[in-house]
């Protein structure tokens, strides 16, 4: 139980870091790079989660949400790529 809480206070914090970074990122690629780095800490969270919980569903759902978020990081890049 306090692994759990510990574990989850981890992953908490590296979300808030993204989030700053994403925030206070002086370029385009810096606010990209934070929705990426939260994408990748929700993916790697529900597959923990799946774990815990002993149910495939939640890798269904991470597998989605990997695919998802590496189409949104391709189309971000597209757009930063056509802007410049």
């Amino acid at each position: 139980m306090i692994a759990n809480i510990i574990f989850f206070s981890f992953v908490a914090l590296g979300i808030i870091f993204a989030v700053i970074r994403m925030v206070i990122g002086k370029t385009p690629f810096d606010r990209v790079l934070g929705i990426d780095v939260i994408n990748i800490i929700i993916t790697g969270l529900l597959v923990v989660i799946a774990g815990i919980a002993d149910s495939s569903l939640y890798l269904d759902i991470a597998i989605v949400f990997a695919i998802l978020a590496f189409l949104e990081t391709v189309v971000f890049a597209r757009y930063l790529e056509g802007k410049e």
